[in-house]
């Protein structure tokens, strides 16, 4: 897929292909696309000092201002919030905003695995036989994403599930399983963007960037791998659990303040059968997208 083309997924919501209208598009193609915004890129965007800035930014009283055009130029429904528009105190409160209860109904099935957040999906069934599946040309790096060479061979013939938010998205962040989680591990790195026009140039951001990442044991599953992805603006992926405590399937995790990041789910190999559609539009190199809580896939066998 060319670089300059438009982002377009499935929306398993409306059985549509859709296009993607993407929060500050002009900048991110500039940014990634020309020689001058390159140089600003590996200068100034991609260090954690100028997410910092846009994060204090996002967190002045002033910030408030931005929040109605925002939910009014992006369809969000106030219905769905779990305060009223008026009552955030900044835009990354609103931004790491709460639903109401139910609006996300979890999948009952216990041999169901369900999205990790609402956003745009991509489905790798064999790890080991992804080269060129997001990039042609480019190889995808395991064990620089898990920065574990030892467990990145446990993986190696396992399913892995990309999960894209978008600024315009509900950024909390959920369990896929029931399990129990261990302490998240910090892996530091840069903030690139992983909007699709910078991946399309350079998939190793993706295992450059700074992330997070947690195992959880399960009965079903066997051993999950978790991992909150920073990028451009996301400085701060707030984990809220409690490590080493029961989780039930679709229990927050955390949250991510502003900006579009990735949550990615790596399972053991057959341990998982994905769903038919994800699996269907993730060979068409296109994002199916959905809401967290909804199947992923089912327990294999």
């Amino acid at each position: 897929m060319k670089p300059e083309a438009p982002i377009e997924f499935f929306n398993r919501r409306t059985g549509r292909v859709e296009a993607e209208r993407v929060y500050g598009e002009a900048f991110l193609r500039w940014i990634y696309g020309r020689p001058l915004g390159r140089v600003a890129l590996h200068t100034l965007v991609k260090r954690a000092g100028f997410s910092r800035f846009y994060g204090w930014l996002m967190d002045s009283e002033r910030s408030r201002e931005m929040i109605a055009p925002f939910v009014e130029k992006y369809d969000l429904d106030p219905a769905d919030f779990a305060d009223e528009v008026g009552s955030f105190a900044s835009f990354n409160a609103f931004f790491h905003r709460r639903l109401r209860p139910g609006v996300r109904p979890v999948d009952e099935d216990p041999d169901a695995v369900v999205f990790p957040a609402d956003g745009r999906h991509l489905a790798v069934p064999d790890i080991a036989a992804m080269e060129g599946f997001f990039v042609k040309g480019q190889t995808f790096d395991l064990a620089a994403l898990l920065g574990d060479a030892g467990l990145a061979e446990r993986f190696a013939r396992g399913s892995l599930v990309l999960s894209r938010l978008c600024p315009v998205d509900y950024h909390r962040f959920h369990f896929p399983v029931c399990g129990v989680p261990g302490v998240p591990r910090l892996l530091p790195g840069p903030l690139f963007s992983v909007s699709p026009l910078a991946l399309r140039r350079r998939l190793a951001y993706l295992w450059e960037n700074k992330r997070m990442l947690t195992r959880i044991q399960t009965e079903r599953f066997g051993l999950v791998l978790v991992l909150e992805i920073g990028a451009t603006n996301v400085g701060s992926m707030v984990e809220t659990f409690r490590p080493g405590l029961p989780v039930a399937k679709g229990a927050e995790k955390g949250y991510f303040r502003f900006g579009g990041s990735s949550v990615i789910t790596v399972f053991e190999p057959g341990r998982v059968r994905l769903a038919p559609d994800l699996m269907r539009e993730s060979a068409c190199h296109r994002e199916l997208y959905a809401w967290v809580g909804e199947p992923m896939g089912w327990r294999a066998g």
